[in-house]
């Protein structure tokens, strides 16, 4: 037997650019971002795929979009009107949002030297993103990303994928973006739930990897809740900054391995949103996940009652759910439905359990199996009591 063993090292760079009015054509971001890697003289073809969503709440954004091509036409080339796709979860599960996605690329002759440019929230990145992914083995593709969820998480990694059998993320690839543009003047379209609802995802981060940014929350709630964009802006910046460091720092940016720290309370939230028909929104389910398994951490000695009240309190503060009936809701056995979510979620990490939790806020510690029994007592804990005492 003979074997030839030789190792490939792939290394890979994209920025992150945070700025505002992109697509004012005083504002440059997005053409050098289009061009940096041509001569003047050859012209960048991009495909813009846009959030109906975002459509809706910005008006004349796709006449802002061609008008801005239409000013650097030396220099860039719309291959096709922006093409509005469905937004919200719903994308992640809409086959055929996909394919309208694929068959333009392949109708435009857009090839692996041309762009997509995707404008939009976290569900229309992962679609287009997938969708980009597999056409030619892999087109560029330049992130927009339009929501504060979008723009601290799920804009900035490099995963995408659709949901599939109940199963989010079921299908997906790794793909680092060519590049991120993330605009903060998208998020004063948003309505006052996906303002909030990205906001998890700062607390996930927060908890586990930096106490004064936890606690730089906590300070700022109100001023969050209250639509403070300057505020909103330096959470952005801090939860992105931190998501991309541990990407590209972790040794496991393709997740080959089985802990993934930024997962935390995700095993109980992805299992939340498909209990819910996706009704429940990503961050409200990641933000009630976190306070489940904070609330587990402390019976596990891991972190302090007082650090628990701490989390639950911000996050509240905020605006975000501690506590979801999902969570309490029985199967036909009379066992849990939420503890399905863990065996779904192991098979998601690659057959071997590992939960992230805090231990304590500020740090972190992987757990390779979660008892039931506690976790059962963890939702007693964390479910709400009338003021007569009686459960909520």
């Amino acid at each position: 037997m003979k074997t030839i063993v030789e190792k490939v090292a792939v290394s890979f760079s994209y920025p992150v650019v945070f700025t505002r009015s992109v697509f004012d054509p005083d504002n440059r971001t997005l053409l050098d971002t289009l061009t940096k890697k041509y001569a003047t003289s050859q012209k960048s073809r991009v495909l813009v795929v846009v959030d109906a969503g975002l459509v809706k709440a910005t008006k004349g954004l796709l006449q802002q979009i061609e008008t801005y091509f239409s000013i650097y036409d030396k220099r860039l080339s719309l291959v096709h009107p922006p093409l509005t796709v469905t937004g919200g979860e719903a994308v992640k599960t809409d086959f055929d949002e996909l394919w309208k996605v694929i068959d333009l690329i392949q109708e435009t002759h857009l090839d692996r030297h041309g762009f997509v440019v995707v404008v939009g929230g976290g569900a229309v990145q992962d679609m287009t993103g997938f969708a980009a992914s597999i056409a030619h083995r892999g087109l560029r593709i330049v992130r927009i990303p339009t929501t504060v969820l979008s723009q601290d998480d799920a804009g900035i990694g490099v995963k995408n994928g659709m949901d599939y059998a109940g199963c989010k993320n079921f299908l997906g690839t790794f793909a680092p973006p060519f590049a991120v543009i993330n605009d903060s003047e998208f998020l004063k379209t948003l309505k006052d739930e996906a303002w909030i609802s990205g906001v998890a995802e700062a607390f996930k981060v927060a908890i586990i990897k930096d106490k004064a940014f936890f606690n730089g929350l906590c300070k700022h709630a109100a001023a969050i809740r209250k639509r403070d964009l300057a505020v909103m802006e330096q959470v952005v910046y801090r939860t992105a900054e931190l998501h991309l460091k541990h990407i590209m720092t972790s040794g496991d940016p393709f997740e080959t391995g089985s802990a993934r720290p930024l997962d935390f309370g995700h095993w109980a939230a992805h299992r939340m949103e498909s209990m819910s028909g996706y009704r429940l929104t990503h961050g409200f389910a990641v933000s009630v996940g976190i306070c489940l398994d904070s609330t587990y951490a402390f019976l596990k000695g891991l972190i302090s009652d007082a650090e628990r009240q701490a989390i639950l309190k911000g996050m509240s503060e905020c605006g975000l759910p501690v506590w979801s009936p999902l969570l309490t809701r029985k199967d036909k056995n009379g066992n849990l439905e939420i503890l399905a979510g863990l065996d779904q979620f192991r098979e998601h990490l690659g057959g071997d359990l590992c939960v992230t939790l805090p231990a304590p806020i500020g740090a972190r510690l992987e757990l390779h199996s979660m008892d039931h029994a506690v976790i059962e007592e963890a939702i007693a804990l964390l479910k709400p009591k009338s003021r007569k005492g009686k459960s909520e």
